[in-house]
Order: C-alpha cells, then sequence, then structure tokens
C-alpha cells in the first residue's frame, strides 16, 4: 500500500455522531468482489433521493467539494458491522484520512490495514475542522511524522498508535509488515522438523 506521511487539502464535515458502517455503504452494495469501485455508493442512501437521484443539499454531491482529502465526522465514526467495504469506499472516494473524536476499533484496524489514516482529535479540534469546512475551498494539512494537524487558526497534536504509525508511514499492510521478519520465519522453519515428532 501507499506509504501515509503528510495529507494535505480540503475537507468534507459530517457533523454526525454514530455514523455506522451500513451508512458509510448500504449492506445492498457489498456484492463486488474486487476491493474497487465502492466510492460512488459512499453515503448512498443520504446522497440520493428515493428515486436515486444525487441530492444536491447533501455536502458530498457538491461540486466544490470534489477532491477533498479529509473526511471530519461525528463521534464513534464506523461503529457497527466490521466491513472493510466501509473503509475502501472512503478511500476509493478520494478520501486520505477521517478526522473524529473517536472511532470504532475495527473500523481503525481496517483503515490502518488499507493506509487511509484514522485521526482521533479532541473535541475541539474536530469543530474547529468543521468551521473550516464551511469553506470548501479551505486546506488543512496533517502531518504523521510530525502528528499534527494545522490549518487556518489551528495547530495541534494527534497520537496514534506507534506500530500502527510505524506501518503507516512505510506503507506496510498486515502482509508486508509480516514479510520484514522473513528471515526469522525461514530460520524457524528450517529448524522445526527437528525437534518435532518423527512418524
Amino acid at each position: 500500500m501507499k506509504p501515509v506521511r503528510r495529507i494535505q487539502g480540503g475537507l468534507v464535515a459530517l457533523p454526525r455522531p454514530d455514523i455506522d458502517t451500513d451508512q458509510i455503504i448500504p449492506q445492498r452494495y457489498l456484492k463486488r468482489i474486487e476491493r474497487s469501485g465502492y466510492g460512488q455508493f459512499l453515503f448512498y442512501d443520504w446522497a440520493h433521493d428515493e428515486q436515486g437521484k444525487p441530492d444536491p443539499t447533501f455536502v458530498l454531491n457538491d461540486p466544490e467539494r470534489a477532491g477533498a482529502k479529509i473526511l471530519v465526522a461525528g463521534a464513534n465514526f464506523g461503529c457497527g458491522s466490521s466491513r472493510e467495504h466501509a473503509v475502501w469506499a472512503i478511500q476509493d472516494r478520494g478520501f486520505e484520512a477521517v478526522v473524529s473524536t473517536s472511532l470504532a476499533d475495527i473500523f481503525r484496524e481496517n483503515a490502518i490495514n488499507i493506509g487511509l489514516l484514522p485521526v482521533e482529535a479532541p473535541p475541539e479540534v474536530v469543530e474547529r475542522l468543521m468551521e473550516i469546512a464551511a469553506d470548501p475551498k479551505a486546506e488543512v494539512t496533517i502531518d504523521l511524522e510530525e502528528m499534527t494537524i494545522r490549518g487556518p487558526s489551528l495547530d495541534s497534536r494527534f497520537t496514534i498508535d506507534a506500530t500502527a504509525r510505524e506501518r503507516l508511514l512505510a506503507g506496510l499492510d498486515l502482509v508486508g509488515a509480516t514479510l520484514r521478519h522473513e528471515p526469522a520465519i525461514v530460520a524457524y522453519e528450517a529448524h522445526r522438523p527437528a525437534w518435532l515428532p518423527q512418524l
């Protein structure tokens, strides 16, 4: 996966708490066998009316928000089922980071595993980001190396698990992280038959 170091771009704000994975991507759109193509279904039931037409009042349908890289949401974002499709849809739509006061545990782990930066920030920082997001031309910079969030009238730090940070900076999914220990794995496997019972 692509290394994550510095994300700079516009924001989309969803000031709602408890946004669950079925709201992020409804279950009926989980039929693809690949990891791509889910972005078009992101927040589908909020982004479309009952006839399936795009709702022009929904923030993601604002053409001025096209290309935004940072999604800012209310507390407990990503709760609900453990579907990886939720993070796939967010990343496929072009977002590189999700910021909230709290992220559901499984959502956070799924995000780290695909290179979508999960940031948990204090309420005042998230509130300020939502204020900044009111301007579609405003940009914010999230620096994973420095663990900072900077933007208009905003200069804040965040924390993230050290192992997750290391993997994101290096662009390593779980397989890649495991393969860094390949020499030790090979050495272990080479000696293993010696102590196993012989038939």
